[in-house]
């Protein structure tokens, strides 16, 4: 078996989080776990090209190509990004039916003269013959641009009616912020893909409000996915010291932060004393302690028909892949995978060919591939 292979019959904890009951637990399938490309500086996001090649976002500023045999070749002609805390270049995914010389749309951590910086997205036309990207158009620019390094949200989705959702965050000092419309702090907007707004986004009509604005009251939301099932869209954010949360959106809706809260500060004074309010979006699940939840993925593929539905979460300060089932909007069971590998799992994604796919966010991070054994 080449050295790059290594296959594990997992010895896996089945675990129950905020007072939910395990039930109906099921055997988990043997997997092994295939390294498809190491030596990734902080890799961020995971895309797949037609032909079976990967590309991989790094934070400091440089996106690879990766074929099948881990080679990888730097895409050209990326913008500068502003590389401070947790910014730099994020999320990436490609326009719906991509084909060569196609667009793709990529988040980024970017700053104004002043250094003060806020999350943008920009499309350009990727040339698969000449791996450079040309025509870059920013689309979205998050406001104001502020001081510091933390919470940029980021990540991309394209629903079905051809509308992109980008996921923010409240910039980290500026708590308070992500219960007002009239900027972008902890919001999630919704544009179409050369970046108009649509005319049915819920506060067009607020002369006050920002109008690409979706939904508000989030803290930093790091994963979004559409249900295959019912066509909703959830989203899962950071919380403080506890209080992680998964989301079902809703056009115009409060989510609360940090009016309510199930976590703390992390210097362990309180933030709120309520859990949940009139008005405000109780999440449908929270995790306290914080697993640190980034990329979410549900299952739909056939090369595990025992995960089909089942929703998957990476888990850096966990350091896990967290599986969760689901009846409805009901957990009924959650499972840690990968616990041995003690890896950061900044983004986790069902390919096309159905297998897995999870990215680890090391200095020698990798890009891992889970089959069946």
């Amino acid at each position: 078996m080449p050295s790059h292979i290594f296959a594990v019959l997992l010895s896996l904890v089945l675990l129950t989080a905020c007072g939910q009951e395990e039930a109906g637990a099921e055997t988990t399938p043997a997997f092994q776990v295939v390294s498809v490309a190491k030596d990734l500086n902080h890799p961020w996001s995971l895309a797949f090209l037609p032909n079976g090649d990967y590309l991989v976002t790094e934070r400091h500023g440089k996106l690879w190509r990766i074929d099948a045999t881990g080679t990888k070749t730097e895409i050209t002609g990326v913008p500068p990004v502003y590389n401070e805390g947790q910014g730099g270049l994020l999320d990436i995914t490609l326009e719906p039916q991509f084909k060569d010389g196609g667009w793709i749309y990529f988040s980024y951590a970017a700053a104004d003269k002043d250094e003060n910086a806020n999350t943008e997205v920009a499309r350009a036309r990727l040339h698969l013959r000449q791996n450079m990207l040309s025509q870059i158009e920013v689309i979205f620019r998050a406001q104001p641009k502020v001081e510091g390094g933390n919470h940029w949200g980021s990540r991309l989705l394209f629903a079905p009616d051809g509308t992109l959702f980008i996921t923010l965050g409240e910039r980290f000092d500026h708590a308070k912020e992500a219960q007002n419309t009239t900027t972008h702090f902890g919001t999630i907007i919704r544009i179409m893909p050369d970046g108009r707004v649509p005319k049915d986004n819920p506060f067009v009509g607020d002369e006050k409000s920002l109008k690409g604005i979706y939904s508000y009251g989030h803290r930093n939301v790091q994963g979004i996915a559409l249900n295959p099932e019912t066509g909703a869209i959830w989203a899962h954010e950071h919380g403080p010291k506890g209080g992680d949360e998964i989301n079902i959106l809703k056009p115009g809706a409060n989510y609360g932060w940090p009016v309510v809260t199930f976590g703390i500060n992390y210097w362990g004074t309180k933030i709120s004393d309520k859990t949940s309010a009139p008005g405000m979006e109780d999440p449908i699940l929270q995790w306290t302690p914080s697993i640190a939840p980034s990329g979410m993925a549900f299952y739909t593929g056939d090369k595990f028909p025992q995960w089909q539905g089942d929703l998957f979460v990476g888990a850096l300060a966990k350091q896990h892949l967290r599986r969760i089932k689901f009846d409805g909007t009901k957990v009924v069971e959650q499972e840690e995978l990968l616990i041995d590998r003690k890896d950061r799992i900044r983004d986790v994604r069902q390919g096309p060919d159905g297998f897995l796919y999870v990215i680890t966010d090391e200095p020698d991070g990798e890009l891992l591939r889970l089959q069946p054994l």
